[in-house]
């Protein structure tokens, strides 16, 4: 894949090139000369559908770790948040039991691995809120997480961005299911349903920036109306961080800025 740097912006594809915008770059890359009917069928290609089945077995998990932050994921994950939620299930995927191409996804013995992960990177949560706090902890039947930030200094432990009069943290909870690759089906398929891609998230009111919070700051998630959560789902829990401008009384949430990470996982 080359960028294009000419004047001229091209979209489509021209003499086996394909031109295309994104993120607001140009880009060319050649079409790919092998038809889908041979990667499908030819035995030459066999690694190839293999790890065409367990990268699809990732993208499905990784669609059901967005919904279950959906909101989230929309505003403060970057663009590429499903490539690289992506990236990580299939290399979770390469340690799971199985033969090459229908390898288990187990989220519930390898949840760990998602610990530090930023929905943006380039807006780490810790670069941003750096206070003492207490948890997020998750109880025994994982079914809700508690958080405690004691009274803290927002000038010594925010890097609030200019323009920013409030901030507001946020406490988000996950759950996805393992998968398995279903023979039937020639796809992956959640181990679990019942819970799978399901979520909640706890905001806590508007607090100003500037001083003492003057108080501490306790948020809960609890999930246990979907009753007992399955060992084959693994909980994941989200802290972050939103800024809003107050303007004549009222809070608008400023377009960027925001912060998210998988603080802890069950």
């Amino acid at each position: 894949m080359a960028r294009n740097n000419s004047f001229i912006r091209l979209e489509g594809s021209l003499d086996g090139l394909t031109f295309y915008r994104k993120d607001g770059e140009s880009f060319v890359k050649t079409q790919s000369r092998v038809s889908r009917n041979r990667i499908m069928n030819d035995p030459a290609y066999k690694r190839t559908r293999e790890n065409m089945q367990e990268f699809g077995g990732a993208a499905k998990a990784g669609k059901a770790f967005r919904e279950a932050f959906a909101g989230l994921s929309q505003t403060i994950g970057d663009t590429y948040l499903s490539a690289r939620l992506s990236g990580l299930l299939k290399r979770i995927i390469k340690l799971g039991a199985g033969d090459r191409g229908e390898r288990e996804l187990d989220l519930a013995s390898y949840h760990e691995q998602f610990r530090g992960f930023e929905f943006n990177p380039n807006k780490q949560f810790d670069s941003v809120f750096f206070a003492p706090l207490t948890g997020p902890t998750i109880n025994a039947t994982r079914d809700v997480v508690d958080l405690t930030v004691p009274d803290f200094n927002t000038d010594a432990f925010i890097n609030a961005p200019e323009g920013a009069t409030h901030f507001s943290l946020i406490l988000a909870t996950g759950y996805v299911s393992n998968y398995g690759f279903v023979p039937v089906l020639t796809a992956y398929e959640p181990v679990d349903e019942t819970v799978n891609a399901r979520g909640s998230v706890t905001t806590s009111s508007a607090i100003a920036l500037g001083g003492m919070v003057g108080s501490a700051t306790t948020l809960q998630v609890d999930m246990s109306a979907l009753g007992a959560i399955p060992v084959e789902v693994a909980v994941f829990v989200g802290l972050g961080i939103v800024f809003y401008q107050e303007v004549n009384g009222n809070m608008y949430a400023l377009a960027q800025d925001h912060a998210l990470k998988v603080a802890t996982t069950g």
